[in-house]
């Protein structure tokens, strides 16, 4: 399996024609750029500025007439990683990303995620790029998937948890 960075999986937005669409499951992310912010942050420091190149990147994708949304999966009661997520969705948001947040309980009986349960964006409903993590839940890379069933399952999933999913602004955890 060949992995593309963060940074070449950002590419991809440049390449869209009309929506990208992210599905996150984890309850936690260990992401080095962001410890410095979330360890802040636990100690009731509020800095933002660590999300302008994924906001800037937001804003220039959605200011072209693109749609950039979001579905958070997530357990309930939230780990201290999701509610910081939940406290910085609305940068998300004011950048033009729809996010949208989904009890793990509010599932579907026997739901099955495609690419065995990780992370992933699909793109224009042409590519998915699925994140792996190592076993500390470090983000390893992004493998590129263009399998028109593989796809067209991500495309079902999408339809489906978008349509169940609570919008931002109207998710009270």
């Amino acid at each position: 399996m060949e992995l593309i960075t963060s940074a070449q999986r950002n590419q991809l937005f440049d390449r869209l024609t009309h929506d990208a669409f992210h599905l996150e499951l984890r309850d936690d992310y260990s992401v080095p750029g962001e410890g410095g912010p979330f360890e802040r942050w636990k100690r009731g420091e509020v800095d933002n500025s660590f999300m302008e190149p994924w906001t800037d990147l937001v804003t220039r994708v959605t200011g072209s007439g693109k749609t950039m949304r979001r579905v958070r999966v997530v357990t309930q009661p939230h780990s201290p990683y999701i509610q910081w997520e939940y406290e910085t969705a609305h940068v998300n948001e004011e950048a033009g990303e729809e996010v949208r947040w989904l009890p793990r309980n509010q599932l579907p009986e026997k739901m099955a995620f495609p690419v065995e349960h990780n992370d992933w964006w699909l793109f224009d409903d042409r590519s998915v790029a699925v994140g792996h993590f190592d076993d500390e839940g470090r983000f390893l890379g992004s493998e590129v998937i263009e399998d028109p069933s593989v796809v067209a399952e991500c495309v079902r999933v999408r339809d489906l948890l978008w349509s169940l999913a609570i919008p931002h602004r109207e998710y009270k955890p």
